[in-house]
């Protein structure tokens, strides 16, 4: 982990963080045509799924257009969305709390400018042969993992609720192996987004077990995923991000309204997804994506601290969390 946040801040300060983007100028019509928008990019954590519908809508529906922008959306690569864009490679990134709260101790501007869901979806799943209903249950079972030392403390911190030891668990690093063949061949139970994997779950008639995080933890309930940018993109183009939120808002708000039109759009720019995946996972995910929030994107400033305070009482963290450069809400339209 330390490593990671190593090359982002080494490609920080390497690259100023700043965005090579030039403003384009309006035509006389007042009507931009695409040589005149303003390109921008936006880069994704992972592979294209429902997490990222609404950016995809945004670009099909013409939202970012509407904004000015031409956005291009781009794939991580081994370099990663957090460091393309601390260092002002991608103008935009998807996120994670997590992930932000640990490069701004480090040093690295990202901000996080919207929640994508406004709460976290995610826990540890397993087959429902095995049993697994609870913490307590963890112990004496193989979780496979990516071998963050995260994982390890949000283990520790449910089994201790129910008073059973993390040691007792086995741990094996899986990378990005398929969850339904670990869990037959390698492994008892892994850390997955319900939303993706535990709908493909659904589709696929295996039954399985949840253990999510919020059911034992409110500082476990954080922001995963969210967008975000670097603090000079936001010194030196606040326009642009505001212009680029507002129309990503408008994709999401789309898509919360019409989630098979949406799923749609994203099979059409992704054709290789699973059409079905696709469309039960966007159903699943629509009234999520705002949630109870007074509107898509809001960020809770107690939410960032509760999180960070539960990252530095596990000792993931070299210091407290200036929480109020973490996140803003200030481009969000109103």
């Amino acid at each position: 982990m330390k490593r990671w946040l190593a090359v982002i801040f080494s490609a920080f300060l390497l690259a100023g963080c700043g965005s090579s983007n030039d403003q384009a100028a309006p035509s006389k019509d007042g009507v931009e045509n695409k040589e005149e928008l303003k390109h921008v990019s936006v880069v994704l954590d992972w592979t294209p799924n429902t997490n990222h519908t609404g950016l995809y809508v945004a670009k099909e529906k013409g939202y970012f257009a509407e904004e000015g922008l031409d956005v291009e959306i781009i794939m991580p690569g081994e370099a990663g969305a957090d460091q393309l864009t601390a260092s002002g490679k991608a103008d935009f990134g998807v996120s994670y709390q997590e992930s932000i709260t640990q490069a701004r101790v480090q040093g690295v501007p990202l901000v996080s400018i919207a929640a994508v869901i406004q709460h976290n979806t995610s826990g540890f799943a397993s087959p429902a042969e095995k049993n697994i209903t609870s913490p307590k249950d963890f112990a004496g079972k193989t979780y496979g993992g990516w071998g963050s030392p995260v994982e390890k403390s949000v283990l520790d911190s449910l089994m201790k609720i129910e008073k059973a030891n993390v040691e007792d668990v086995s741990f094996i690093n899986m990378g990005d192996a398929d969850f339904f063949t670990a869990v037959k061949r390698d492994i008892d139970f892994a850390w997955i987004y319900y939303g993706w994997t535990g709908v493909e779950a659904e589709l696929r008639g295996e039954k399985i077990n949840m253990v999510y995080l919020t059911d034992y933890s409110d500082k476990l309930d954080y922001y995963t995923p969210v967008l975000a940018t670097n603090e000079k993109m936001i010194e030196k183009n606040p326009e642009t991000v505001k212009a680029f939120i507002k129309a990503a808002s408008k994709g999401y708000q789309f898509t919360i309204e019409n989630p098979k039109e949406a799923a749609d759009i994203l099979l059409k720019a992704v054709p290789d997804l699973d059409q079905k995946l696709v469309i039960k996972s966007q159903e699943w995910l629509a009234p999520r994506y705002q949630d109870d929030a007074e509107k898509w994107g809001v960020q809770k400033r107690e939410i960032w601290e509760n999180y960070a305070n539960w990252m530095l009482e596990n000792g993931l963290l070299e210091k407290e969390l200036d929480a109020e450069k973490a996140f803003t809400n200030e481009f969000l339209p109103e």
